[in-house]
C-alpha cells in the first residue's frame, strides 16, 4: 500500500496544496495550488471553486473590492472545513487581512469576524478572543460575536465565561445548529456525554432544515455524534454515524479518519490500516501518522510503524514554519512512544501557559509523568479532571501517575474507570492501561507493596 513521502507530508504540514492544479492569484499574482476535489464532490466542489474563481478574477481587477475579498475569506475556509486543506487556510489570512487594510474594521466588520475565524483555525485563541471582543464592541447586538467570542474561550479554558457567551449568542440569534452544537461541546467537557449526544442530535435536525442544505454541515453533526459515542464506547453506534457523515459528504476527512479508529477499536486490524492509509494520504496529521504506525506495530510491521514515526518526527521539524498548530499533538506523540521527552514536555508547558484548557493540563501532566516530574504531573492531572470530563485518556493518564506516586487504590480506580468508559480509546494505550492493572502486586493499604513493575 503506498505511503505518503516526505515532501507530501512537508506540503500538508506548513500548509500549502497537496495536490497540483490550483492557482493563487490573490494580491501578489503568484502562481500556487488548489487541490482538487473528488469525483463524488464535483457538484458542490465545483460551485464553491467556481464562486472561488470568480471573486478572485473581480479582486485582480479592482485589489480594493473588499466586498469581494470578505466573500473570498468565507469561500476559503468553507473549502478548508471541507478538505481539512492548510492552504485554504492561508488564503482565507490574506484575503481577511488584505480586505482589513483597504477599510478598518469599524467600517468592515466582516473582515474582522472572518480575521477571528482565522485566528482560531490557527490555534492563535488569545489573539481570536481578543478580536472578538473588539467585534463585539462594533456590533453588540448580533449574535454571531458571542459565538467567536464563546469559541476561543472554550479553547482557552474559561469554560463559565464561554458559557456566558454561548448563552448571549443564543438570546439574540435564536436556537440554531451552531448553539446546539456549542451546548454539547460543553456537555462533552463536563462528562454530560447523554446530554452532548442530545443536543447534537438536535444540531443535526436543525442542519437537516437549512435552506439551502449543507452537506458538510449535516456530515460534521453525524460525525460529532459519533465521536460522542465512541468515547463512550459504543463503537457500533459510532460506525453507524460516521457512515452517515460520508453518505451526506463523501470522502469528508474528518470521517473517515473516525472510522479508522472505530475499525482499530473492533478489533479490525486489517481494516483499520486500509483506512488509516487512505486518509494520511489525505492529510498527513501527527496523530493519524502515529496511529498508523501504531497499527502497524500492533500488526507485526516494525519497519513500517518506523516510517510512520519518522514522519511524525519530520513534522516536528517543519512545527516551527506552522506555529504552534501541531504542538500538542507532537507533545503527546513523543510522550506516549517515549521519544524526546523533555522537548515533549517543553511543547506542552508552553503551550498551556497560554491555552489554559483542560487538555492543555492534561498533556503538561502526561509529559511530565514521561520527564520524571510525578509531583508536577500529580498536579496537572488534577487540573484536567476539574470539570469531570469523562474521557478515557484523560483517566488513563490520572491512573498511570497515580501509579508512578505508588497509590494503589488511586491508579485502580482510574484505569478501571478508563476502560469501563472506553476499552478501546488507544490501541498502543489502552494495552499498556491493562498490562498495568495485572503488572503489579498491589496492597490492601492503598499503596503498592513494591515498586510497579515496568510494562515495556
Amino acid at each position: 500500500m503506498h505511503r505518503p513521502g516526505a515532501a507530501f507530508l512537508a506540503l500538508g504540514v506548513v500548509g500549502l496544496a497537496l495536490a497540483a492544479g490550483g492557482r493563487w492569484r490573490l494580491g501578489s499574482g503568484r502562481q500556487g495550488f488548489r487541490p482538487s476535489a473528488p469525483s463524488s464532490l464535483r457538484s458542490e466542489a465545483e460551485t464553491a471553486e467556481l464562486a472561488i474563481r470568480f471573486l478572485e478574477d473581480r479582486v485582480k481587477k479592482d485589489p480594493k473590492d473588499f466586498v469581494a475579498l470578505n466573500r473570498l475569506a468565507g469561500y476559503y475556509l468553507q473549502r478548508m472545513r471541507e478538505t481539512g486543506y492548510l492552504a485554504y487556510l492561508q488564503l482565507a489570512s490574506r484575503a481577511a487581512r488584505t480586505s482589513l487594510s483597504v477599510f478598518p474594521a469599524e467600517l468592515n466588520v466582516g473582515a474582522l469576524a472572518a480575521l477571528v475565524r482565522v485566528e482560531h483555525e490557527s490555534h492563535d485563541f488569545a489573539r481570536a478572543r481578543d478580536d472578538a471582543m473588539r467585534l463585539l464592541e462594533l456590533v453588540p447586538d448580533e449574535g454571531y460575536p458571542y459565538q467567536l467570542l464563546g469559541d476561543a474561550l472554550v479553547e482557552l479554558g474559561a469554560y463559565d465565561e464561554a458559557a456566558s457567551a454561548f448563552r448571549e449568542m443564543t438570546r439574540r440569534a435564536g436556537r440554531s445548529v451552531n448553539s446546539e452544537a456549542r451546548l454539547a461541546r460543553l456537555a462533552v467537557l463536563h462528562g454530560e456525554l447523554e446530554l452532548a449526544q442530545r443536543r447534537y442530535r438536535e444540531a443535526l435536525a436543525l442542519a437537516a432544515e437549512l435552506v439551502p442544505p449543507s452537506r458538510e454541515t449535516v456530515a460534521w453533526c453525524h460525525w460529532q455524534l459519533g465521536e460522542s459515542t465512541f468515547a463512550a464506547g459504543d463503537y457500533d453506534s459510532a460506525e453507524r454515524e460516521y457512515r452517515s457523515a460520508l453518505t451526506s459528504f463523501p470522502d469528508y476527512f474528518r470521517a473517515l479518519a473516525s472510522l479508522a479508529r472505530v475499525r482499530a477499536a473492533q478489533g479490525d486490524v486489517s481494516g483499520a490500516i486500509d483506512q488509516y492509509e487512505r486518509v494520511v494520504r489525505m492529510i498527513p496529521e501527527p496523530v493519524l501518522v502515529s496511529e498508523l504506525g501504531d497499527l502497524y506495530q500492533l500488526a507485526g510491521r516494525a519497519k513500517e510503524a518506523a516510517a510512520q514515526y519518522e514522519l511524525c518526527e519530520r513534522i516536528g521539524q517543519l512545527n516551527a514554519a506552522s506555529g504552534t498548530l501541531y504542538n500538542r499533538q507532537l507533545a503527546l506523540f513523543y510522550a506516549d512512544h517515549d521519544l524526546k521527552l523533555e522537548e515533549a514536555h517543553r511543547l506542552a508547558t508552553d503551550e498551556y501557559a497560554v491555552r489554559r484548557d483542560v487538555y492543555g493540563a492534561d498533556s503538561v501532566a502526561w509529559t511530565a509523568l514521561k520527564a520524571g516530574r510525578v509531583g508536577e504531573a500529580q498536579t496537572a492531572i488534577g487540573e484536567a479532571l476539574r470539570l469531570g470530563t469523562r474521557d478515557a485518556r484523560l483517566l488513563y493518564h490520572a491512573g498511570m501517575i497515580s501509579r508512578a506516586a505508588g497509590s494503589v487504590g488511586a491508579a485502580r480506580d482510574y484505569l478501571n474507570r478508563a476502560l469501563t468508559v472506553n476499552p478501546q480509546f488507544d490501541v498502543r494505550q489502552a494495552a499498556i492501561a491493562r498490562r498495568a492493572l495485572a503488572a503489579d502486586d498491589m496492597g490492601s493499604e492503598g499503596q503498592l507493596s513494591k515498586a510497579p513493575r515496568p510494562l515495556d
